[in-house]
């Protein structure tokens, strides 16, 4: 992973919905975006988490809130550094390493918890 300067800012449903239409043409708040400024030698970048959303799926999820917090900025920082989950390979290596991050933070599996809830 490279250096990093980024801003962190947690906003409300209405600017997370505006900001998630402005920039991905998505007419919903989302749980984190990210935006790279620049990548090379050091990250440069934007995350916005949308605190009305994670604490919700950190209900629905059986989560604390906290450990959804965790998840979803390890999340955008990997975003930040390139990965993606659009396809499934780059979903799983995306995973593998928010699992290996989350985890070594001193939280659970963030993807066991979700499959718990759906499988149970």
């Amino acid at each position: 992973m490279r250096d990093m300067e980024i801003t962190l800012r947690i906003v409300n449903e209405i600017e997370g919905q505006q900001l998630n239409f402005d920039y991905r043409h998505k007419d919903y708040a989302t749980n984190v975006l990210s935006f790279v400024y620049t990548s090379e030698p050091t990250v440069h970048g934007d995350l916005v988490l949308c605190a009305p959303v994670i604490s919700r799926e950190a209900v629905e999820q059986g989560k604390s809130i906290l450990a959804h917090y965790a998840h979803m900025i390890v999340h955008g920082v990997l975003h930040l550094h390139g990965y993606d989950h659009i396809s499934e390979a780059e979903a799983e290596e995306m995973e593998a390493l928010e699992i290996d991050i989350v985890t070594g933070l001193g939280f659970a599996n963030p993807y066991l918890q979700m499959e718990s809830l759906h499988h149970g």
